[in-house]
C-alpha cells in the first residue's frame, strides 16, 4: 500500500499555427523572494512560501501585497500554512499568476489591517483584476484562466471533458486515465507464450472532485480508482489523486498525479499507466497537422502527418518552409501541380511512439496506421519528456512529464493523427517495458522462526518476517517554445526567500546558521559539506539511481571489494531515510540557497514520502527500514516516515498539497506502535494537543529522556512512566539511535515554539540528556544511579553537547563537543575528501568512489557540522589549534 508516481505533468494548449520559434528588504514587514537559478523565460504561475517572525502578524488582521522590481503586481493570492504557538503567522503560502514579464525578485509586503477572507480560505490584494473565473456546478467544474477554459466532470471516467482556448476552440477533450495489468509474469523466456496469463484494462472512475481557488490560482483535486473496462474482469483498485493547478492568464496546466498500490503483489502486475487526451483534428488538412517530440538538450523532432518535403517533386520553397515552421501552408493552387495532383499517394503517418525504457536511451518509431509495420526513427539517450499534436489552423495540445528519463520506464504516444480525432498519451509507466514486479526479492531463505530471523540479521542486516516484505499488508484486505517548455516542466520555476531572512525569522529552527568561513578549520568543514552534495549527485548519475520506484533515493553502504554500493545485500541497500539524510540535505539548502541542493532534496522528499511509507491499512503512517527493496525489511517504523523530513519542503513550497496530505496521514501514527522517546516520539510530536501533553509527560519523568520509553495513552495523548517503573522512580535506558532521527531538531523547535510557556522541566531534561550521553560513567552514575553502558555515534551526538554548551555557556562542554566531533566514531579527521576513479575490468563502467564513505556517516556528520558551527563555531579555532 505504498504510494507511487507523484509525477508532475504539464498540459499546454496552443492556438493557431504550431511555430515554436524589489529591493532586498529584510524588515519584519516584508520579505524578498527570488528565483532559484536564472529568471525563467516561461512560467505558468508560481506558488511559494514565506516565513514570518513570531508575534508579528496575525490571522484575520494581516494583508499581503507583492512588489516587483519596477512596479506593483496586483494578483497575489495568500493563505496560512503554519502558526506560532501564540497564534501568530509563522508561514504563509502565496501564488502569482502567469505574466508576460517576470521580475528577478519580488517583495512580499505584510501589513496589519482588517480584511475579509474569501470563500476559499485564500486572500488576495484588494485591487485585483484577476482573469481567473471558477464555475462550480453540480455535475462539473469549469476553470477559466483567461487563456484556457477547462471543464472537469464530477463523476464517470472522464477527468477533463474539454480544454478550450480563449477564442473558444477545443484543443483537447475526453482526458482519462489508462491502466493495463496482467496477473502473472513469465519467469523464463520459454513461458512467455503461456496462454493462462490474463490481461485487464482499466479506466478512471471518479469518486470526488473538489476545487479551491483565489485570484491567482485554482486547485482542482480529483480522487478515484481505476475501474475495469476490458479484458479479464477485476475489482476496482489503484486509488489515484489528481491535482490540477491552474493559474490566472496561463495557457498551461500543472498536474500532480499520485497513486496508492492496493493490489496483490503476486497477482497484480502493472503493464501500463498513463493519461490520454483526444485532440480534435477534423477539418485540418493532413499536411497542416504537426507532431513534435522533445529530444535531448533542447532538441525537437519536427514532423507533419503528411510531409511534403524531400519528395521527388518540389511543391515550392515557400510551401516547404511553411510546413517546417509549423505554419498553415499556402493555397494548393500556388504549389507545383506535379505535387498537388499526387497528394493522395503521399502516406499519412498517424501513429508515433517514444519509449524511455532506461535512463540512458529512448526509442522512437512511427507507422501509417494500426496493422502496418513500424518505421524506426533515429533514437537518442535522454528524452526530455514532451509531445505535441495539433494543427496549424486549429491549435493543439502538448503534454510533458517532469524527470521523464529519470523516472523510466516512461513513454509518449500519438495515435490516429490522420483521423478526425487524434490521441496523445503520456505513459507514467510504459507498456513497452517489463511488467512492474513488486514481489519480494527472496522467498524467505527457509528462515524458521525468530532465532533464524535474528541470526540472518547478523549477516545481511535485514529484518525478515513472513508477509512483511511486500508493498501491501499480508493479511486479507513552436520548436523554440516547446524547447523552453521542456525546461519549465523538468525544472519548474521556484521562488524562495533569502537564506539570511529565513534564518532571522527562526521559522525553520535555530539549529543552523549561514556558512561559517572565519578560519581554516571552518572553511574545511564547509568544503566537506559541499563535497557530500557533489558526490551524491555524481553517484546518482554514475550508479543510475533512476526509475519509477527509485528516483530520489540513494544507497546506504558501500562494498569496496566489488566497487559498488551494496544494492543486493539485505539492510545495506536503499537508504530509506536512515539516520536522516533528508534533514542534512534540506539544512544544506537552507544555508546555501543552492538550486541544485533544492532539486536534490525535493526529489528525496517526494520519493521517501511516497514509496518508503505505507498510506493505507494497519501500517499506515509507518515507513520501512532500509533494504534491497524499499519495502523489503520487516521493520515498519515511524522513524522513516518522520514528518520533520517533509516539513522543510512543505513550507518552502507554499504548502504543497501532496506533501500536506502525507503529513496528515501521520497524525494518528501514535496508535500504530508503542511509544519511544527518541525514534518514535520525535516522529509523532505532531498535533498541538499531542505535543502539549507528551512534552508535559516527558518533563514529569524522573529521568526525563534517559527513561528511554514511556507508557503512552493514544486516547488522551498522555505519556507516563514505562510499565517497568510505574511509580516513576527513575528508569535508565539509553539508545544510540534515539537522537539520530530528528530528535535534536524537533526538541530544539519545541523549546523555541513554546517559549515561556514550555512546561517546567522539559528543557532541563533535554539539556541533561545532551550533557550526560557522552559524560563519564562516574558522572552518569552520580546523576542517574547507573551508567549508560557502551554507546556509539559520538560524532553524531556532538551536536547535542554543542547545543547544551551554547544554552548553558559551558566552555568545557564546548571543547568536549569538538573533541567528540573530531575523535569520536564516525568520519575521521584525516579522511581523504577526494574521489578515486575506478575503471577498466574492475567495474562495468568507470565510476568515482570514496571507500570510507557511507550514507549513515555523512548524514550525521553533516548535521553535526551544521549544528556545531551554529552553536559553538567561536571555539573551533581554539580546539583545532
Amino acid at each position: 500500500m505504498l504510494g507511487f508516481g507523484a509525477g508532475f505533468v504539464a498540459i499546454v494548449a496552443f492556438l493557431g499555427h504550431s511555430t515554436f520559434a524589489a529591493s532586498n528588504n529584510k524588515t519584519s514587514s516584508s520579505a524578498a523572494v527570488h528565483w532559484l537559478g536564472e529568471t525563467p523565460a516561461f512560467a505558468s504561475g508560481v506558488t511559494f512560501g514565506v516565513p514570518w517572525p513570531k508575534g508579528k502578524f496575525w490571522p484575520g488582521e494581516t494583508r499581503f501585497g507583492v512588489v516587483g522590481n519596477t512596479g506593483h503586481i496586483e494578483d497575489l493570492q495568500s493563505w496560512t500554512t503554519g502558526y506560532w504557538a501564540d497564534g501568530s503567522l509563522k508561514w504563509t503560502g502565496h501564488a502569482i499568476g502567469s505574466s508576460e514579464v517576470f521580475y528577478d525578485k519580488y517583495t512580499i509586503v505584510a501589513s496589519s489591517s482588517a480584511y475579509t477572507r474569501n470563500s476559499s480560505s485564500s486572500t488576495s490584494t484588494g485591487n485585483s483584476t484577476s482573469s481567473l473565473i471558477v464555475t462550480n456546478g453540480s455535475s462539473e467544474t469549469t476553470v477559466n484562466t483567461g487563456k484556457l477554459s477547462i471543464t472537469f466532470p464530477k463523476e464517470g471516467s472522464i477527468i477533463v471533458s474539454t480544454i478550450k482556448t480563449e477564442e473558444g476552440k477545443t484543443v483537447a477533450e475526453n482526458g482519462r486515465l489508462i491502466l493495463q495489468s496482467q496477473n502473472w509474469v513469465p519467469d523464463t523466456p520459454e513461458n512467455r507464450g503461456n496462454a493462462s496469463i490474463q490481461y485487464s484494462n482499466f479506466g478512471s472512475s471518479i469518486n470526488e472532485v473538489t476545487v479551491d481557488h483565489g485570484s491567482a490560482r485554482a486547485l482542482v483535486t480529483i480522487r478515484g480508482q481505476h475501474k475495469s473496462t476490458g479484458g479479464t474482469d477485476h475489482d476496482p483498485w489503484l486509488h489515484f489523486v489528481l491535482r490540477f493547478y491552474l493559474y490566472a492568464n496561463s495557457s498551461s496546466i500543472r498536474l500532480l498525479h499520485s497513486i496508492v498500490f492496493d493490489g496483490e503483489a503476486d497477482k497484480d502486475f502493472i503493464t501500463g499507466l498513463g493519461i490520454r487526451f483526444d485532440v480534435p483534428l477534423k477539418g485540418e488538412e493532413q499536411y497542416n497537422r504537426h507532431v513534435r517530440f522533445a529530444g535531448v538538450d533542447g532538441g525537437i523532432l519536427n514532423e507533419a502527418v503528411q510531409g511534403i518535403t524531400g519528395l521527388r517533386r518540389d511543391p515550392g520553397e515557400n510551401v516547404r518552409t511553411a510546413q517546417v515552421e509549423g505554419r498553415e501552408l499556402p493555397d494548393t493552387e500556388t504549389w507545383d501541380a506535379r505535387v498537388t495532383t499526387r497528394l493522395k499517394w503521399i502516406p499519412t503517418w498517424g501513429d508515433y511512439s517514444l519509449a524511455q525504457l532506461t535512463s540512458d536511451g529512448f526509442s522512437l518509431k512511427k507507422r501509417t496506421k494500426a496493422g502496418q509495420s513500424w518505421v524506426k526513427i533515429p533514437s537518442g539517450s535522454r528524452a526530455e519528456g514532451l509531445a505535441y499534436l495539433g494543427g496549424a489552423t486549429q491549435g493543439g495540445l502538448a503534454v510533458g512529464l517532469r524527470d521523464f528519463w529519470k523516472r523510466y520506464p516512461s513513454g509518449l504516444d500519438i495515435s490516429n493523427a490522420a483521423s478526425d480525432t487524434g490521441e496523445i498519451t503520456l505513459w507514467l509507466y510504459s507498456p513497452a517495458a517489463e511488467p512492474l514486479d513488486l514481489r519480494p526479492y527472496h522467498d524467505g531463505l527457509k528462515e524458521d522462526g525468530y532465532e533464524d530471523q535474528l541470526d540472518a540479521l547478523e549477516i545481511t542486516y535485514e529484518d525478515y518476517e513472513p508477509g512483511f516484505n511486500t508493498p501491501t499488508e499480508s493479511h486479507e484486505q513552436a520548436n523554440d517554445e516547446l524547447s523552453g517548455l521542456t525546461s519549465y516542466i523538468n525544472s519548474p520555476p521556484v521562488l524562495v526567500p533569502e537564506p539570511d531572512y529565513i534564518h532571522q525569522t527562526k521559522a525553520l529552527g535555530e539549529y543552523w546558521e549561514l556558512p561559517v568561513t572565519d578560519n581554516d578549520a571552518s572553511k574545511a568543514l564547509e568544503s566537506h559539506l559541499d563535497f557530500i552534495l557533489e558526490f551524491y549527485k555524481s553517484q546518482i548519475e554514475q550508479r543510475r539511481w533512476y526509475g519509477f520506484l527509485e528516483y530520489g533515493d540513494f544507497m546506504h553502504t558501500y562494498d569496496t571489494d566489488r566497487h559498488t554500493w551494496r544494492y543486493d545485500i539485505g539492510g545495506y541497500a536503499w537508504d530509506n531515510s536512515e539516520l536522516s539524510p533528508d534533514l542534512f540535505f534540506w539544512l544544506y539548502f537552507l544555508r546555501t540557497g543552492r538550486e541544485d541542493a533544492y532539486r536534490f532534496a525535493e526529489a528525496l522528499t517526494r520519493h521517501t514520502g511516497e514509496v518508503d511509507v505505507y498510506h493505507i491499512g494497519d501500517w499506515k503512517g509507518l515507513g520501512t527500514r532500509h533494504g534491497v527493496q524499499h519495502w523489503a525489511d520487516s521493520a515498519k517504523q515511524a522513524r522513516i516516515s518522520q514528518p520533520q523530513y517533509r516539513k522543510y519542503f512543505f513550507y518552502l513550497s507554499g504548502g504543497d498539497e501532496r506533501i500536506g496530505e502525507l503529513l496528515e496521514e501521520l497524525l494518528d501514527t501514535d496508535k500504530t506502535l508503542a511509544h519511544r522517546m527518541g525514534t518514535s516520539w520525535a516522529a509523532m510530536a505532531g498535533g498541538k494537543t499531542k505535543l502539549n501533553n507528551t512534552v508535559t509527560g516527558i518533563a514529569k519523568l524522573t529521568n526525563g529522556f534517559v527513561t528511554g520509553s514511556g507508557l503512552y495513552n493514544p486516547e488522551t495523548w498522555t505519556l507516563g512512566p514505562p510499565p517497568t517503573d510505574p511509580e516513576n522512580h527513575g528508569n535508565v535506558s539509553v539508545s544510540h539511535l534515539s537522537a539520530v532521527f530528528g530528535l535534536p531538531e524537533v526538541v530544539s523547535e519545541v523549546i523555541s515554539y513554546f517559549g515561556n510557556d514550555l512546561p517546567d522541566g522539559f528543557k532541563d531534561a533535554w539539556l541533561d540528556y545532551c550533557y550526560y550521553y557522552r559524560a563519564s560513567a562516574a558522572e552518569q552514575i552520580a546523576r542517574y544511579g547507573a551508567s549508560f553502558g557502551k554507546q556509539s555515534l559520538y560524532q553524531a551526538h556532538s551536536r547535542l553537547a554543542a547545543y547544551a554548551a551554547y544554552e548553558t555557556s559551558n566552555s568545557s562542554l564546548t571543547l568536549r563537543a569538538w573533541k567528540d566531533f573530531y575523535t569520536g566514531d564516525g568520519i575521521a579527521q584525516n579522511a581523504s575528501w577526494s574521489t578515486t576513479l575506478i575503471n577498466g575490468s574492475a567495474v562495468l563502467t568507470a565510476i568515482d568512489e570514496v571507500e570510507w564513505l557511507a550514507t549513515n556517516d555523512i548524514s550525521q556528520y553533516g548535521l553535526a557540522v551544521i549544528q556545531n558551527l551554529a552553536y559553538i563555531s567561536s571555539a573551533l579555532e581554539e580546539y583545532a589549534v
